[in-house]
């Protein structure tokens, strides 16, 4: 099972926090730093205030040499597909072909109207045309063009360039939708993400994605299938609470709903998830100056599996 290091930045955090956490994520041994995209805290200030997510990117892939770097998940309302998909194309040639896209269709409004960035009430199809967008710009052969006319955008005889490193760049869908969303998954991604799920529904969740691929004439096995949990363990008991207390969550809360409590208990977690067919797991990290905890996963918990 891959794991994963998944970070919140918008809570509060410095470029050179998010660094530490990535270095600390490539020497440990995990397979990928993921942070959120996002411009504003859930709660709280959020000092010193949001990093843009892909300029963060470009600085960690020049900083880093073998994890893999990505979103979970870049929001369809933040920028212009034609733009995003440069800005990802350049952040996979700097990092010599280490990123993944992963794309939603955005929900928190307050941080739109607080920075002036529009939100309309329905986007599935922003996002569903972004994701045909970004995709076809970069499978369009070298000196050939690409059009696109849509409900929401219009590309005009594009050059289709830059190019990524990586041909496709995998790109990452995730959502609770029964219908829309594996459909999408179905016809875009290279992976399919369960995030923060009742761990009951994660199976579930695959099985519709993979019942999509079969209605759209694609073998489901070419997907790889994860689920994003939040990560709170500690050597004992006491540990655990105290990493419980820092991140203002209960003991009991993120046993029920995350990879928590102890290391055995944090390895019964991802068997159980291996088995409803997670074959890659986003651990997110809340306290992002614990580097201590990330070296405890890596030494205890991913040794266990």
């Amino acid at each position: 099972m891959d794991l994963r290091i998944f970070t919140e930045p918008q809570q509060g955090a410095t470029y050179d926090d998010i660094l530490a956490v990535a270095k600390a994520t490539e020497d440990l041994g995990f397979d990928a730093f993921f942070r959120s995209d996002h411009f504003m805290a859930m709660g709280g200030e959020g000092l010193p205030g949001p990093t843009d997510a892909w300029l963060t990117l470009a600085g960690l892939a020049r900083e880093t040499s073998r994890i893999k770097l990505g979103t979970l998940v870049t929001s369809a309302t933040f920028r212009h597909p034609g733009l995003l998909a440069i800005q990802v194309a350049q952040v996979d040639q700097m990092s010599g072909g280490r990123v993944e896209l992963g794309l939603g269709a955005g929900w928190y409004a307050q941080e739109h109207s607080a920075y002036g960035v529009p939100f309309p009430a329905k986007r599935f199809g922003l996002l569903e045309e972004q994701l045909e967008i970004i995709t076809g710009l970069w499978g369009t052969p070298v000196g050939e063009r690409y059009s696109f006319a849509g409900t929401h955008y219009t590309l005009e005889d594009s050059p289709a360039l830059p190019k990524p490193v990586q041909s496709p760049v995998p790109v990452i869908v995730g959502g609770n939708g029964p219908r829309r969303t594996p459909a999408l998954a179905a016809r875009f991604a290279t992976e399919f993400n369960a995030a923060f799920p009742e761990i009951a529904d994660i199976a579930p969740m695959f099985a519709r994605v993979r019942a999509a691929c079969d209605d759209a004439g694609r073998n489901a096995d070419e997907l790889i299938y994860s689920t994003a949990l939040v990560l709170c363990v500690g050597r004992d008991e006491a540990e655990f609470v105290k990493r419980a207390a820092a991140i203002g969550r209960e003991p009991a809360e993120l046993r029920e709903h995350g990879v928590a409590g102890t290391v055995s208990e944090a390895v019964a977690r991802l068997g159980e998830l291996a088995e409803a067919g997670a074959e890659r797991v986003y651990l997110q990290v809340l306290d992002m100056a614990d580097l201590d905890h990330l070296d405890l996963v890596a030494r205890e918990v991913a040794t266990g599996l």
